[in-house]
C-alpha cells in the first residue's frame, strides 16, 4: 500500500467516523482532490472496517452501486450478526438484491422477502419499495410504478443522509425512465434516462442506461440507437462484462437492425434474432422454418411469427400481450405498425 493510500485513508475514515463528513461527502472531496478509482477504493475499504453501525447500513449501498458484490456479500454477514436490528434488517434487503442480480430465484420470491421486512426507518422503507419497483418491471408488471410514485415524494423528503438521497434519486431516475419509455412518452423517458447518466458514476448504470436507451430509438433512427449501443458495447468489454456484451452483440444489435431492415453483415446466434433478420431480408419461408424450433412464449416472439407468416390474428394477438400481459405501449408499435402496413397492402390490391 502506498503512504498516499494510507494517509488517505486515516485523514478520511477519522473525518468519517467522527461524523465530521458524512460518506457521500468524503466521496465528493477525494473525487475533486484525486482520481474516481482512487476515490471509491478508499471508500470501499472504509466500507469494510468500519465500526459505525449507520455507515455500516450505508456502505452496503455504495458498495452495491458500485459492483463490489464480494465485498457486499461479506458486508451483509457481518450486519447480520450486528446487535442492532436495523442492520440486520438492511442486511436482509441488500441479500435480496444480490439474490436479484444472480438470479438465484423467481421476482415472486423476492417480493415475498422484501414484504416481510417491518421496519419504521424511512430510508430502508424506501429501499425497500425502490426494490420492488424493480421486481415488477422484472415480471413485466410496468404499471405498478404508478404505486410507488403515489407515495415517493414522502419517501424521499425523510432521507437524512445525502449519499442515500442522491443514490436513491438516481434509482428513482431510471425507474421513471423506464415508466414513461413502456408508456411510449419518449420525451420524459430520455429526459429521465440523460438525468441519470449525468448523475452516476457507475460504470454498471450506464451501460445498462445506454441499451435502453438506443432501444428508444427503434422507431426513429437506426444511427441514434447504434451510438447508445456500442457505447454500453464499449463500457461491458472494458468491464469484462461478457454476457451482458454478448446480449448486446447477439440480440440488440440484431433486433434494432433487423426493425430497420438494415442487415447488411449483421449475424446471431439467438433463433429469434435470426428469424427476425431473415424476414428484414425478405426471406419470410427461412424465419419461418427457424421458429419452428423456437418457444413463443413472448409478444415479441409472437410479432415475428406473425410477420413470417404475414398473419393479421398472430400480430393481434402480439399486440393484445404487449398492452395486457406487459402495459407495454411502445413495444406493442411493433405488431401494430405491421398490422397497419398488412392493411394496406391487402386494400391496394
Amino acid at each position: 500500500m502506498s503512504n498516499l493510500d494510507i494517509k488517505l485513508q486515516s485523514e478520511y475514515f477519522a473525518s468519517i467516523d467522527n461524523n465530521i463528513l458524512s460518506l457521500g461527502q468524503a466521496l465528493l472531496l477525494l473525487t475533486r482532490e484525486h482520481n474516481e478509482r482512487v476515490a471509491r477504493e478508499v471508500i470501499r475499504k472504509y466500507c469494510m472496517k468500519t465500526t459505525v453501525e449507520e455507515t455500516q447500513r450505508i456502505g452496503m449501498e455504495f458498495l452495491y452501486i458500485n459492483g463490489y458484490t464480494a465485498d457486499l456479500q461479506n458486508l451483509i454477514i457481518k450486519n447480520k450478526s450486528s446487535l442492532n436490528q436495523l442492520n440486520q434488517k438492511w442486511a436482509d434487503a441488500y441479500q435480496v438484491l444480490i439474490d436479484r442480480r444472480y438470479r438465484r430465484h423467481q421476482p415472486h420470491i423476492y417480493l415475498r422477502r422484501l414484504n416481510n421486512i417491518k421496519t419504521d426507518d424511512p430510508q430502508l422503507k424506501c429501499l425497500i419499495e425502490l426494490s420492488k419497483v424493480a421486481l415488477y418491471y422484472d415480471q413485466n408488471q410496468f404499471g405498478k410504478i404508478g404505486n410507488f410514485l403515489d407515495i415517493q415524494h414522502n419517501l424521499f423528503n425523510q432521507i437524512k443522509d445525502d449519499f442515500l438521497f442522491s443514490s436513491f434519486r438516481l434509482k428513482l431516475y431510471q425507474h421513471l425512465f423506464v415508466y414513461y419509455w413502456v408508456r411510449n412518452e419518449l420525451i420524459m423517458a430520455r429526459k429521465y434516462a440523460f438525468r441519470a447518466l449525468n448523475k452516476t458514476n457507475s460504470a454498471l448504470t450506464k451501460a445498462s442506461l445506454n441499451i435502453n436507451l438506443g432501444l428508444t430509438y427503434t422507431f426513429d433512427t437506426l444511427q441514434q440507437g447504434m451510438y447508445h449501443l456500442n457505447e454500453a458495447k464499449k463500457i461491458t468489454k472494458e468491464l469484462g462484462l461478457n454476457k451482458t456484451y454478448e446480449s448486446i452483440n447477439q440480440r440488440n444489435i440484431p433486433f434494432l437492425a433487423a426493425t430497420f431492415k438494415q442487415v447488411e453483415g449483421v449475424t446471431s446466434n439467438d433463433k429469434s434474432e435470426q428469424a427476425h433478420i431473415e424476414i428484414a431480408k425478405g426471406n419470410h419461408d427461412k424465419a419461418i422454418a427457424i421458429l419452428e424450433d423456437v418457444p413463443i412464449d413472448s409478444p415479441f416472439k409472437l410479432y415475428y411469427l406473425g410477420l413470417a407468416k404475414q398473419d393479421e390474428a398472430i400480430l393481434q394477438q402480439s399486440y393484445t400481450d404487449f398492452i395486457e400481459k406487459r402495459s407495454d405501449y411502445f413495444f406493442s408499435r411493433l405488431p401494430f405498425n405491421a398490422l397497419k402496413n398488412l392493411k394496406n397492402i391487402k386494400s391496394s390490391y
